[in-house]
């Protein structure tokens, strides 16, 4: 996918909005960088007539700008994922899901011109557990997500890191804004993991704070068919052992929302 098409595509998507999902795709972290842009597209299947049981899988493509000088989000090829994750809103306060994800990320150097350096591939298993709290418009929601990530070279060889344990645990709050299923989303991750390496040799690092994520979404049902846009912002610190870098990002994703279907 071009540059040119990638931006004609979110133009487009923006502006044909007439007129919600709380489970926007947030975007992937992408390394260092001075910003970043994320576009997704999915598709939501409930998988009962109560709407307790749903399915959600999507694609999505990221572009970065360099470490310094250019603040081009679209500047760089930077990762396509495929994911599919299982919903269960088993209980009044309470929803767990699980999910399978694939990722195909490009690394480039650090030091300017920033050439590509290569490909890194990322299969990806993790779970997670949410309360949900709702008062009037306002709705909270707490999540923990335990994640297990495996890396391999582009011909999945070795790569330096063999594989992660990585916990992440989020706040989010939405409002509901009372018009066109309009709604702004705010929240607020923190990420901590344990890797064990390959290379320079075979070791676990401790488990340790690693980045923090702060986001900002607008929601909005779109007409027929029935599509959720999600037109977001979020702000990426990561940690770094000389001072923390800051990466803007820009974001938006649609959703098909697919009825529960009857089986004969």
């Amino acid at each position: 996918m071009s540059k040119k098409t990638l931006v004609i595509i979110i133009l487009l998507a923006v502006s044909i909005v007439k007129n919600y999902s709380l489970a926007q795709i947030s975007p992937p972290g992408l390394g260092k960088a001075k910003t970043a842009s994320w576009f997704a597209i999915g598709l939501r299947q409930n998988l009962d007539s109560l709407n307790k049981r749903s399915a959600l899988t999507y694609f999505g493509y990221g572009m970065v700008s360099d470490p310094e000088g250019s603040s081009n989000p679209f500047d760089k090829q930077a990762i396509m994922v495929l994911n599919h994750e299982r919903y269960n809103h088993f209980a009044k306060h309470w929803q767990y899901s699980y999910a399978l994800s694939y990722r195909r990320q490009n690394s480039y150097s650090d030091i300017e011109p920033y050439h590509k350096e290569g490909i890194d591939q990322e299969f990806r298993l993790y779970g997670r557990i949410s309360y949900l709290l709702s008062e009037g418009r306002w709705k909270w929601t707490n999540t923990a997500r335990q994640e297990f990530r495996k890396y391999f070279t582009a011909d999945f060889t070795k790569a330096d890191e063999n594989l992660q344990f990585r916990t992440r645990l989020k706040s989010q709050l939405s409002y509901d804004l009372g018009a066109a299923d309009q709604k702004l989303i705010l929240s607020a991750e923190a990420l901590l993991a344990t890797s064990l390496m390959n290379y320079p040799w075979a070791q676990w690092k401790s488990f340790q704070y690693k980045e923090s994520r702060f986001a900002l979404y607008y929601s909005r049902k779109l007409g027929n068919p029935p599509l959720t846009m999600d037109v977001g912002y979020m702000n990426n610190l990561i940690n770094n052992s000389n001072h923390p870098i800051d990466v803007h990002y820009i974001a938006l994703d649609l959703i098909w929302n697919l009825p529960y279907k009857i089986k004969n």
